[in-house]
């Protein structure tokens, strides 16, 4: 009787970590936006002026994505040209530059494809993340459940991978779930044994 009550009440424990993630990243971006806001409020003494600061803001960087997003911003190429010159901060952006075009959708020829390879040993298998091509090599991220942020890359000769209808965010949702959210049950059986 008391295993049992002690199950259902660490059940009730796992249906709130999900929620309990949400507001914590809520509450981060909140308390963000709240310290930046006294900041420029603290600065100026006036609310007309820190909701133009923010207005304006906005509008400046909806503008330079929208110049970024057709190639045509050389400011952002003159910041990158600067950084290429300094040694160790140089590596840090060029890879940072690299994940996000990665993961918004940039390199779309590259990323936002989802394969399975065999690991730990034959006949079980994983989703990855390609990130790379080069010739008939697919480099991999392989990550891992619950936090599909950790994991770690590979390169896989391209017949040892078998192509995924998942896009990376029904891979993600797989990996996060660890295998509770996986609507491709038949891509599954179609695996080699």
């Amino acid at each position: 009787m008391m295993r049992q009550i002690f199950n259902y009440f660490l059940i009730g424990v796992l249906a709130f970590i999900p929620i309990v993630v949400i507001l914590q990243i809520v509450w981060f971006v909140k308390d963000r936006f709240a310290d930046l806001f006294r900041m420029v409020y603290g600065y100026y003494e006036n609310y007309g002026v820190t909701f133009s600061l923010f207005v304006v803001s906005f509008a400046l960087f909806a503008y330079v994505g929208y110049r970024v997003s057709l190639g045509r911003f050389s400011i952002i190429a003159g910041i990158d040209a600067v950084i290429h010159r300094i040694p160790l901060l140089n590596t840090i952006y060029r890879v940072t530059k690299k994940l996000v075009n990665m993961l918004s959708g940039h390199e779309k020829h590259k990323a936002r494809e989802v394969v399975y390879i065999e690991y730990p040993k034959e006949g079980l298998w994983v989703p990855a993340y390609v990130t790379n091509r080069e010739n008939d090599r697919y480099i991999l991220f392989v990550p891992t459940s619950p936090n599909p942020t950790s994991g770690f890359t590979l390169i896989a000769h391209e017949s040892r991978v078998h192509k995924s209808q998942m896009n990376i965010e029904q891979a993600t949702s797989f990996i996060i779930s660890i295998g509770s959210d996986y609507d491709k049950a038949i891509e599954a059986n179609d695996l080699p044994k």
